[in-house]
Formats: structure tokens, sequence, C-alpha cells
């Protein structure tokens, strides 16, 4: 039986954010920040919760009434449905509970620096320590659950995933420098070589310029990735994916990329900044990887000034949303150069410069990666 939770305190690090109730009537979740945060904090979601005093009701028609913002603290895909098999174990769904529920179970184990008190009872964080030398039979394990031909330690997989996002397995692994990562697995539907292939599409993304963290093959198979969720004392950096910021649920497909770039202009301020954005999306394009949803792009905030996080998930994705990128612009969902040039354009970027960042990518792209899973926008 899982206990019912009616309020839960939200911390950004060991520092109270504020309080999190549902209303009685409405259903819907209620935020209201703590005073000493007010007086000096920063907001959390510029978008959605700027800093000011006062309630803040949630939408009955969005994320079952809670906030984008909190909602980002959730796993998505693989973790859900590990955490969906942990509760029918205990007579429940996650269909059956609340937002508020579903943020006490995550408690202190989420990406990022968000955190929330009460933790639900029988849920208490429990630290994973994962060895390189167990990364086969993690991986094996993963398979068998998702395969549901034997039971599988749900439990064990579940408490390694650091709630991480994304459809493929993971666990959270720690360096012997002490670093922290992110190793993936492949999931059924995977070929083998998927980390080996990972790999060469994000080396290719950083030769063309785009800020990516620190990646590794473990095993000559495992593709890992540093958590930039992380600084290097161990604190937790706020993070939030652009699907929170824009306040969509990125299994929708609404966002467009024409979104993305007013949003890194609006939070960052900084034209190289935008100009990132602009990369990205061209090297998405290029690389034809259509799996850019707007879960697929995170903001970093440090003491209330945004800027771009590394990028991530870059990798081969022809299969997208019926042959179409996760995320369109302009509505279009395969863009045409001269898309592409508006968007830069709209965004001041100037042309020439648009061209050229395309031509850059297409050049590295061409000398890395397989020709035939290429597209040629110029």
């Amino acid at each position: 039986m899982i206990p019912d939770i009616t309020k839960v305190k939200v911390f950004l690090n060991d520092t109270q954010v504020g309080i999190l109730q549902q209303d009685v009537a409405s259903g819907v979740c209620v935020f209201e920040y703590d005073k000493r945060w007010l007086a000096e904090g920063f907001s959390i979601s510029p978008t959605e919760l700027p800093l000011h005093d006062g309630l803040f009701y949630g939408s009955p028609e969005r994320f079952g009434g809670n906030f984008a913002v909190f909602e980002d603290s959730l796993p998505d895909g693989y973790g859900l449905y590990l955490l969906n098999r942990i509760l029918k174990e205990k007579g429940s769904s996650l269909k059956e509970i609340s937002p508020l529920q579903k943020l006490s179970i995550i408690g202190s184990s989420g990406m990022g620096a968000l955190s929330y008190l009460p933790v639900m009872p029988g849920f208490e964080e429990q630290k994973e320590i994962i060895s390189e030398a167990e990364l086969d039979f993690f991986q094996e394990e993963a398979l068998c659950v998702l395969g549901e031909k034997e039971p599988g330690d749900t439990a064990m997989l579940y408490y390694s995933s650091a709630n991480s996002g994304g459809a493929r397995p993971k666990v959270a692994f720690r360096s012997g420098s002490g670093a922290h990562w992110l190793v993936k697995f492949r999931h059924e539907y995977d070929p083998k070589t998927i980390g080996q292939t990972e790999l060469l599409y994000m080396k290719t993304a950083r030769e063309c310029g785009v800020n990516i963290p620190r990646i590794g093959l473990l095993k000559d198979r495992y593709f890992c990735i540093e958590r930039f969720d992380i600084a290097e004392d161990g604190t937790r950096r706020h993070v939030l994916t652009a699907a929170a910021l824009l306040k969509t649920d990125f299994r929708s497909q609404t966002a467009d990329y024409t979104n993305l770039l007013a949003l890194t202009g609006y939070l960052t301020q900084d034209p190289r900044q935008v100009e990132e954005m602009f990369r990205r999306m061209v090297v998405n394009l290029v690389a034809i990887n259509k799996d850019d949803h707007a879960k697929n792009f995170s903001f970093i905030c440090n003491g209330g000034k945004w800027e771009l996080a590394p990028a991530y998930d870059i990798t081969y994705s022809p299969e997208g949303s019926n042959g179409e990128h996760a995320t369109s612009l302009f509505f279009s969902g395969n863009p045409s150069l001269d898309i592409v040039l508006k968007a830069g354009t709209q965004i001041y970027i100037p042309e020439k410069r648009c061209m050229e960042i395309v031509q850059e990518v297409e050049d590295v792209c061409r000398r890395n990666l397989p020709k035939v899973n290429l597209l040629t926008l110029s």
C-alpha cells in the first residue's frame, strides 16, 4: 500500500526552496516559494515559477496538475517502466499515484539538484555502487526485465539507474578518480554495436564544434558519458530540460527548433550560445538524429545565471516520428536548407554565418560518418 502524500518540501541541494501541495478542491498542485529563498535565491524555472511571493497553481490539463519543473525530476522510458514494476509489486501503479507521491518516491535520487521530502517509506535512496566488472551482469539483467522473460532484479536496476531519462537501460557509475558517469546499455531492439555508434556520433559532434561532456567506451561496448549535473566537488547543479522550460510533454513532440533558439536567447542572453543551439540543430539534421525531442536539450543554472548544458544523446536515429524529426523546424519534420537559414537569420545569426556552420558540419560528418547515413543540406 502506497501512503498518501499531500505536501512535500522542495529543496535545492540543502536549502529549502518552497512547499508543494495538492489543492483539495481542484486536485492541482500548488507551489509557494520559501521566504528565505525569495530573499536570497533565484527562480528555479523562469518560464513557469518567476521569483515572487504568493501561490502558483498547476494546470489540470498538464502533467496531472503538477508543474513541468518538478515533473522533470522524474525518469522516463526505462526508469518509469522499472518504477511501475516495483509499484505493481506493492499493489499499485503509476496511474494510481499522485504527482506528490511520485516526487516523494524520487526523494533525493533524481538527476539535477532538486530533491523532495518526505521520502516515501520503502523508497529511501539505496545507492548501488557499480564496478566495471559488473556491467555485463547489469546488461543481462536489464534485457531479462525488459523482455519479461524472467523476473529479474527490478529494484536493483531501478536504484542503480539514478532516475535518468531515456528509453535505454542505464546505470550510474563512479570512476576511479571519483567522477560521476552514466553508462548506457542496449535495449532489446538495439544492435550490439550501439555503444560504438553513439561514441562515433558524439565524437563527430564535438569535432563539429558542439560542446559535449567527457565520453568513453567501457569494455569496448558500453557507451558512457560524464554527468554534468554533478560538479567536481560533488555538489548538485540545477539542471532543467528544454521540455520543462517550455512546459511541454516531450512525448507530444510539439517543440520546434525556433522555440529552442528563442529559449536559449531568453535564458542566456548570449549570442554565442544561441549559435551553439543552431549548430546542434544542424548536426542533428545532417547526421540524421531524429530522436531530437525537447528532453534531449538541457540548461544549467549557476546562482540564477543560465547557460546551455553540454550536448548529449546525439547518435544515428533515422526512425523519428513517422520518419520526421521529433523537434520540427517551422513545423517541418524534415526541413530544407532555406528553412534552416530562415531559422538562423530570424534569431539574428547572419545568413553567411549560418551557411558556414552548415558547411562545417557537413564537411566533418562526411569525413567521419557513413555517407549513406547523412543528409546534405547545402
